[in-house]
């Protein structure tokens, strides 16, 4: 890879990490709305693993600029876990297909954020099986919704990233 493209590379992942972060702040006002799944699945979809670089920037700042409080913990496995699982889908998948997989993935990790970030909620306050349990279901309201938004956004995570994918190439950029 260029030296330039490395450059431009940077400065697009601290452009992404900064909109992640203002996406969700613009968002705030909405219980679990945001476009967060969406964009770092365009992300991971574009870059693989090293969307993982804006993410984790991401993951900082909303530390630094809301406290890193307990809260926080598991977003440090939450939001790159998304990352991951979207970079280990198939790298050629075909549109037709990526018009119904990514909705659905980007709905089922709404529908499923509560689950996931349960655990650390449960060793950090001391929780029994039980009260998880009933922590999770106390949250499933705001799961549906999270999950039917991501839907939702999810089905901008392939045009998006057939965007940014012809930008680079428009520019002569190596992804």
């Amino acid at each position: 890879m260029r030296r330039n493209d490395r450059l431009i590379k940077l400065v697009l992942f601290a452009m992404y990490a900064a909109l992640l972060f203002v996406s969700k702040i613009a968002f705030e006002s909405l219980p679990n709305i945001h476009p967060l799944s969406m964009l770092i699945m365009t992300f991971a979809v574009v870059y693989r693993f090293e969307a993982l670089i804006p993410v984790s920037v991401y993951v900082v700042l909303l530390g630094l600029f809301n406290g890193f409080n307990m809260w926080w913990v598991p977003y440090l496995y939450l939001w790159p876990l998304q990352c991951i699982i979207t970079a280990l889908l198939p790298k050629r998948m075909c549109d037709k297909t990526a018009m119904f997989v990514y909705p659905i993935l980007c709905a089922l990790f709404g529908f499923t954020f509560g689950a996931l970030y349960a655990p650390v909620q449960a060793l950090m306050f001391g929780y029994t099986p039980a009260q998880t349990i009933t922590w999770i279901i106390m949250g499933i309201k705001f799961d549906v919704i999270h999950g039917v938004s991501n839907f939702f956004m999810g089905m901008l995570v392939l045009p998006l990233s057939l965007v940014i994918k012809q930008l680079h190439r428009s520019m002569k950029i190596k992804i």
